[in-house]
């Protein structure tokens, strides 16, 4: 019986060449992927298909405020014709389309292709890749959200309003659109999360907010015609848009877009505490459920 022939090891050089750049390290990966993130909530880095609905619903947010700039400059009204505060909550539609279409971007695609597996091999871990994902799509809602605003701002400017005034009044929306902006990013990306399918996950995300801030809105005008007051005010806890509606009418002086609003300080740290609790528990939510994740 002969000897099968003698096998050796052959090594095959093939041009791969290492890698003697610098390590740049988690902070590096993290602003990565936040800087990703951000420009796909917009389709960039997208299909062409993927720029035309986050591109128009910003078109269709700026509409408005560019009408009423337009008013403003040729009327001449600079005084008491614009409120910032109000705006985000009363294109609430429009802002739930963004949201909704945007948030499983971010947070359901790499849970259902398995790429989540990929990224926490790098040194950024499941609770920061959560967080940084979050962040994104919170920066990308306030975006959204502040240009029509600063918009609003440069025509009351340009007709001559009082600076100090409106820089004010610029200052109170902007700390009530960042809060939106927490609120909702929080949310969404928790039920992206849990919703792989894209369908269905923005089927939920609309159904959530916009059925809640219509129910909301509804038992409001209810118990205000029926003079139960205080029953309008607890039930604005149960929409984010109300919620931070409430915040920013009650502790930080703007209007109110719906029937009811807190009236005391109490309430509105009431709200303000519910607003930073969803905030809280949705994130520990999320930083869990992806850390179960990268364990598959």
């Amino acid at each position: 019986m002969s000897s099968s022939p003698e096998r050796r090891a052959v090594i095959h050089d093939i041009g791969y060449r290492t890698y003697d750049g610098p390590r740049l390290g988690t902070g590096s990966v993290a602003t990565s992927l936040f800087t990703t993130g951000l420009l796909n909530a917009y389709g960039f880095g997208r299909s062409a298909k993927a720029k035309v609905l986050p591109l128009v619903v910003l078109a269709i947010m700026l509409v408005p405020a560019v009408i009423l700039v337009a008013i403003m400059v040729v009327v001449g009204l600079g005084e008491g014709f614009i409120d910032y505060s109000t705006y985000a909550t009363s294109l609430f539609l429009i802002i739930s389309i963004f949201v909704a279409a945007q948030a499983p971007v971010l947070f359901s695609r790499d849970l259902r292709s398995g790429a989540i597996v990929l990224y926490l091999a790098r040194p950024l871990s499941a609770a920061g890749f959560a967080l940084v994902r979050w962040a994104s799509l919170a920066v990308a809602i306030l975006m959204f959200v502040m240009l029509p605003v600063l918009v609003l701002y440069a025509g009351a400017l340009a007709a001559e309003a009082d600076v100090s005034e409106q820089t004010g009044d610029l200052l109170v929306a902007t700390a009530g659109i960042a809060l939106l902006s927490a609120v909702l990013a929080t949310l969404a990306g928790l039920v992206s999360a849990l919703t792989l399918r894209r369908g269905l996950a923005v089927g939920a995300v609309v159904i959530a907010l916009l059925v809640s801030t219509g129910f909301v809105a509804a038992v409001q005008s209810i118990a205000v015609v029926e003079g139960n007051e205080a029953v309008a005010v607890w039930a604005g806890l149960l929409s984010p848009f109300t919620l931070v509606d409430g915040v920013q009418s009650g502790l930080l002086g703007g209007t109110s877009s719906y029937p009811a609003a807190p009236e005391t300080g109490v309430m509105a740290a009431v709200y303000l505490l519910t607003a930073l609790a969803v905030i809280g528990t949705g994130l520990a939510l999320l930083v869990r459920h992806y850390h179960r994740q990268g364990k598959r």
